[in-house]
């Protein structure tokens, strides 16, 4: 089984685990299953909002085997990059929610809300509730030389009524405002998958998640094995037409593959180049026919990438274009 080879899935949640209010499809089983195995369960969000704890129970309401301290969030990789330089009990400037304050406070460090306290740093998350007043004193405290900190750069934030501006677009109010750009944490950034292996203790780390520019571009940046899933944000023209940073190391159509063999050589596809354009021929299961593809378009891509036209034919075949 594919799971067998590593001692810890770092799984990315929206996308992977569950889509909105539900859990995807065969996610709380195979989840429950590679816990049976002895495999640690790490979910790894660039959310700062929420805390660990909430978290950890929507999951249990999903079915998903989880607990508070299985969680790691983008506030918890923030805030030790802040008491790393700094040590405990130095003041930092909270522009964010109930997870960001809490995390900044589970590190030993001292919340403040403004400039006057001469914070040595400035944390900023996504909050609903942010006003202008906290932004502003954010502001102040930068320009007094405070570090500036991001949970994380996401532009948008999916919700129920479409994408809405994410931390990514917040912090440009203070950024803009000072000309300092921020230490970012959350992924594709190293901080957030350090926090999870320091706190799961992993020494073969899987990260599995459904973004090309944040789960596997993180990976990548952190040197380990990466699967995604094709259950959220990126499809088969996405992976396909992938630059080197943004391709994983397996592809499957959902987390139930962890419990299956993965195979090295590929059975029933090959793929052939003609004309400027990638072809696909044979039979199987279609997900090993996008393995295939995908191997051929990377290689002949190398450091760059494969125009989209070219690996048209192979969504045709496939019937997924």
């Amino acid at each position: 089984m594919l799971v067998d080879r590593y001692d810890t899935l770092l799984l990315d949640l929206d996308g992977v685990v569950y889509l909105g209010a539900h859990a995807v499809p065969g996610a709380a089983e195979a989840l429950g299953a590679a816990r049976g195995r002895g495999v640690r369960l790490a979910y790894v969000t660039n959310n700062a909002s929420r805390t660990p704890a909430a978290i950890a129970a929507h999951l249990r309401e999903l079915g998903v085997p989880a607990e508070r301290e299985d969680v790691v969030t983008s506030a918890q990789a923030a805030a030790r990059v802040i008491v790393e330089r700094f040590g405990p009990g130095a003041r930092v400037l909270v522009v964010g929610g109930t997870g960001l304050r809490l995390a900044v406070r589970d590190q030993g460090l001292r919340a403040v809300t403004t400039a006057l306290d001469q914070p040595v740093a400035v944390v900023q998350g996504m909050a609903a509730g942010v006003s202008y007043g906290l932004l502003a004193e954010g502001g102040l405290a930068v320009r007094q030389g405070a570090l500036f900190v991001a949970s994380n750069g996401d532009t948008t934030l999916p919700t129920g009524r479409g994408e809405q501006p994410g931390n990514g677009a917040m912090v440009r109010v203070i950024a803009t405002a000072t000309g300092v750009e921020p230490i970012y944490a959350g992924k594709p950034a190293p901080p957030l998958h350090r926090e999870s292996m320091l706190r799961t203790g992993a020494e073969r780390p899987l990260v599995v998640g459904d973004r090309l520019d944040t789960d596997i571009e993180g990976a990548t940046n952190a040197g380990v094995d990466s699967l995604l899933v094709l259950t959220g944000v990126a499809g088969p023209l996405d992976v396909l037409t992938a630059a080197p940073e943004h391709r994983p190391t397996y592809i499957a159509e959902d987390l139930r593959a962890l419990g299956e063999d993965y195979p090295e050589v590929r059975q029933g596809w090959r793929a052939t180049w003609a004309d400027g354009s990638l072809h696909l021929d044979g039979d199987g299961a279609w997900i090993e026919g996008l393995r295939t593809a995908c191997e051929a378009a990377w290689a002949a891509a190398g450091d760059g990438r494969v125009d989209e036209d070219s690996v048209k034919p192979v969504l045709e075949r496939l019937q997924i274009g």
